[in-house]
């Protein structure tokens, strides 16, 4: 059966670079699924999995997606309801908390149970940018252990209420969770789509879900 796979445009997120690297898995690898990118809430009805990439800050993200009429209870219907693997990149991976502290209190999905907050900045740059090491604290079969280095740039992190959802940490003056899934859900505050190889093996894990 073909995967029908939608990257959500909400006015955030590097849109094309992920549809890019979702598509260049798909012909890699022969797999049967259509890629797209659409700002219409009704495709997710038939949606079989759900991109939310992510840039910028946290607000401006949340705000996108509340200004297009039905796309949050859709969103919520495709996670909840249906249960069906979504994924959140960056940014979109922090709309899957409560609560995030960047620029004042701002209410997340609420999916994963944590806040956002930002990382402690007296002895290291910001924000946390380049390549930096995973360790991965729940095996799961989104990540291969020997695959360890991916891309960051973020100021902020999700400081995840329970341990079981957390996948991978990643240390840069703190531990914070780098990969986060709940049932159906799944993050990650790095960038796969700008991590090399490895990044395209998430890709293609999550696809094949």
């Amino acid at each position: 059966m073909k995967k029908k796979i939608t990257i959500v445009d909400y006015g955030s997120g590097n849109l094309l670079s992920a549809k890019q690297s979702f598509v260049k898995v798909v012909n890699l690898k022969s797999i049967n699924a259509e890629i797209q990118i659409s700002s219409d809430p009704r495709t997710l009805r038939e949606s079989s999995h759900v991109v939310l990439p992510g840039q910028g800050a946290f607000k401006t993200c949340i705000d996108g997606i509340l200004k297009i009429s039905g796309m949050q209870d859709e969103l919520n219907d495709f996670v909840k309801i249906k249960q069906r693997p979504f994924f959140g990149i960056c940014v979109g991976m922090q709309l899957l908390a409560e609560i995030s502290e960047e620029n004042g209190i701002h209410k997340g999905f609420g999916w994963v149970k944590g806040k956002i907050k930002k990382l402690p900045s007296t002895k290291i740059k910001m924000p946390h940018m380049g390549w930096n090491k995973i360790k991965i604290i729940n095996n799961h079969p989104l990540i291969r252990p020997e695959e360890t280095d991916y891309y960051f740039v973020h100021s902020y992190y999700f400081d995840c209420l329970n341990n079981q959802d957390i996948v991978a940490e990643t240390k840069y003056g703190i531990n914070f969770a780098s990969i986060v899934n709940k049932e159906n859900v799944y993050g990650c505050q790095f960038h796969p789509e700008k991590s090399s190889t490895q990044g395209l093996n998430i890709i293609k894990d999550f696809i094949n879900l």
